[in-house]
C-alpha cells in the first residue's frame, strides 16, 4: 500500500527549460545594465542558442566568444551567480496543480530536489507549491555530498513523514541519478518522461531503472491506487 509520495522538481512539477530561459534572461539583463553597449536581446538569444545546441557547462564563455565581447573568470563567476540567485519568472502547470491537490488529499507528500540553494528554494516560492508538501528536503542543506544518487535525502524524508520504505513512491525525471537511492531503499520508482525535459540519459544499470514511466503527471494517480 502507498502511503506518501515523494517528488522530484526540475523537469517533473514543471518544464525546466523555463527556469533556463528565465536565468538567461536575468543575465542578459544585468549585463545590459552594466554595459548598455550590451544588448539583452542578442546576449539572451546567443545564450539560448548555445543551450539548445547542447553547451550546458561553458554556455557564458561561449556565448561571449561568439558575440566578440570580451571576459574574463571572475564576470563569468559573477554571471553564474547572477543566474543562480535570479527570482524566477517561472509558473506551475494546472495538471500539476491539480494532481498535487488530488494527492495530498490521500497521501503524504514531499519534496527531495538537487541542485544549488537559493536557486532551489526561489523555484519553490515562485512555483507557490510549499503547503502541498509536508516534507521539503534541499540536499544542497545537507551536503554537496547528499546530492542524489546519495540515499541520505530520502532517508530523511522517511523519518519525517514516518513511513516505511516499502510504502512510498519516487517521481523524478533523471534516470542517470534519480532512482538508484529509491531502488536500493525499496522505494518505488516512477519516471516522467516530459516532452521538454533537458535529461535524457538512460538507467546505468537495473539499479536505475524505475517501475514505471509516464509522459505526463495525470497519468500517476491512477498507477499509485495500483501500486
Amino acid at each position: 500500500m502507498t502511503n506518501a509520495v515523494i517528488f522530484d522538481l526540475d523537469d517533473t512539477l514543471y518544464d525546466e527549460i523555463d527556469y533556463c530561459k528565465s536565468g538567461f534572461a536575468a543575465v542578459a539583463d544585468f549585463l545590459h545594465n552594466a554595459n548598455s553597449s550590451i544588448s539583452k536581446e542578442s546576449f539572451f538569444n546567443e545564450l539560448w542558442n548555445q543551450f539548445r545546441q547542447g553547451n550546458r557547462t561553458h554556455t557564458f564563455n561561449t556565448a561571449f566568444e561568439s558575440l566578440g565581447l570580451p571576459f574574463d573568470n571572475n564576470l563569468i563567476r559573477l554571471l553564474v551567480n547572477v543566474y543562480r540567485d535570479h527570482r524566477p519568472n517561472i509558473t506551475l502547470p494546472a495538471e500539476s496543480r491539480t494532481v498535487l491537490k488530488e494527492l495530498k488529499a490521500s497521501y503524504k507528500l514531499a519534496l527531495l530536489t538537487d541542485g544549488f540553494l537559493p536557486a532551489q528554494k526561489f523555484k519553490v516560492e515562485a512555483l507557490g507549491i510549499a503547503p502541498y508538501f509536508s516534507s521539503i528536503i534541499y540536499t544542497e542543506e545537507l551536503g554537496r555530498d547528499c546530492w542524489k544518487p546519495s540515499p541520505a535525502g530520502f532517508e530523511k524524508i522517511l523519518q519525517q513523514l514516518d513511513v516505511p520504505a516499502g510504502q512510498a513512491v519516487y517521481v523524478a525525471d533523471n534516470a542517470a541519478k534519480d532512482f538508484i537511492a529509491p531502488n536500493n531503499l525499496g522505494i518505488a520508482a516512477i519516471q516522467i518522461i516530459r516532452p521538454c525535459r533537458i535529461h535524457t540519459d538512460q538507467p546505468s544499470g537495473p539499479e536505475g531503472t524505475p517501475q514505471n514511466t509516464i509522459t505526463a503527471l495525470p497519468q500517476l494517480p491512477p498507477i499509485l491506487a495500483n501500486l
